[in-house]
């Protein structure tokens, strides 16, 4: 493959990373930070280990994310996004793998806007019959 680096956009909610893998000994860094520094929780660097782990890449890239916007669980959802696409220019026959766990896809779940004439979005202000 090549000695460069590739490069994945990630989004999640209103988070958006970018990624750069780099051949490297595992290291992940995230905004200038290590993994554990940014996302203290297990499950968040679980979640950001997934891509690497199903393709068994664990040691071989060193991992820069950028990312910004949304909270901790859209920022890792977007990181693992990211790492994932950029996972699939470094090599085209992981997309299998990839896929079959749903690394892939983009989830388009985001939040939904507030409606004039109601508390939120679906929550309507307290109805009174007299």
């Amino acid at each position: 493959m090549n000695d460069l680096q590739n490069y994945g956009t990630g989004r999640r909610k209103a988070a958006v990373a970018r990624v750069y893998l780099r051949s490297g000994s595992g290291e992940i860094s995230v905004n200038g930070r290590t993994l554990e520094d940014y996302f203290p929780n297990n499950v968040l660097r679980m979640v950001v280990r997934q891509p690497l782990q199903i393709t068994e890449t664990t040691d071989k890239f060193d991992v820069a994310v950028t990312v910004a916007g949304g909270g901790p669980t859209g920022q890792a959802g977007a990181v693992r996004h990211g790492i994932s696409r950029a996972l699939l220019e470094f090599n085209g026959e992981l997309r299998d793998r990839l896929k079959r766990e749903g690394l892939l896809t983009r989830d388009a779940r985001i939040k939904e806007r507030k409606k004039y004439g109601q508390k939120g979005a679906r929550a309507r202000f307290q109805f009174s019959k007299r």
